[in-house]
């Protein structure tokens, strides 16, 4: 191994400072230097690169722009098993027909998982301390089970029903037999132990409902169809141009516009 002679350094003419080009060549040809070592490789390759151009969007096989991806259909809280069901009872509670989509195209089921997911499934805002007693009705739900605890019963126990009535899993039912079971729950026909069947099911209608007509932003009311269903014009920032003009139909704006464009 050769020693550094300190003196023989010092002997040598001060050469001044190196310019950038000589800085860049000596830190490119350190990269191929060491080849084999992950951080010189990559610095080299990194300084080698132009500065990145922005890309055109993906075009399909007919020339045509691919649509970008959703991400907000992705599931945070639901099994499949439980998203399916969830999907398939809330297209029974709000079905589609002449007048617009049902759940299932409007993305209810992913509202709901991603509520259930959040603030909203954990009780975040309510008063979750014993000692716990039978309210009245107008009280609302008086219990130690948080809504997600709620939900994962109430699919469970929905899914034990109709194995036992029908011998089959409820995404395998008829409609008229989905809805026969959704109306035990409703009627609290069905005796459960642990929830309230009849409460299970009206927070599953609600929940259904919210979904269809919230704003796009938070998982439901996909494309706005919901809205437009309604001729409700959404989030609107403002009506200042327009509020002393006769009455106009406005297309819906969703929050996420209003996030995009400012």
């Amino acid at each position: 191994m050769q020693v550094l002679d300190r003196s023989d350094k010092q002997k040598e003419p001060n050469k001044g400072t190196v310019d950038g080009s000589s800085r860049r060549k000596f830190l490119i040809n350190t990269g191929y230097a060491l080849g084999g070592i992950a951080v010189g490789g990559a610095l080299g390759s990194l300084l080698k690169k132009k500065p990145s151009t922005t890309t055109a969007p993906n075009k399909t096989d007919e020339g045509k722009t691919a649509e970008p991806k959703n991400y907000n259909r992705a599931l945070m809280f639901f099994t499949q098993a439980q998203f399916r069901i969830v999907e398939s009872a809330t297209e029974r509670i709000f079905p589609e027909d002449e007048n617009g989509p049902g759940a299932k195209s409007l993305g209810v089921a992913y509202f709901i998982d991603h509520q259930l997911a959040g603030e909203w499934g954990f009780n975040g805002r309510d008063y979750m301390t014993p000692p716990f007693y039978t309210g009245e009705k107008e009280q609302g739900y008086q219990g130690r089970l948080k809504r997600r605890e709620i939900f994962e019963i109430g699919l469970r126990e929905l899914e034990n029903y109709s194995m036992t009535k029908f011998q089959k899993g409820f995404i395998d039912l008829t409609g008229e037999q989905q809805d026969e079971l959704l109306k035990g729950f409703e009627s609290d026909e069905v005796k459960l132990t642990t929830i309230s069947a009849s409460s299970f099911f009206k927070m599953l209608r609600t929940s259904t409902l919210e979904g269809a007509y919230s704003d796009p932003l938070y998982g439901g009311n996909l494309d706005m169809n919901g809205w437009k269903m309604r001729n409700y014009p959404g989030n609107q920032m403002s009506y200042i141009t327009m509020i002393e003009k006769d009455f106009t139909k406005l297309d819906p704006s969703s929050l996420q516009d209003h996030l995009v464009s400012h």
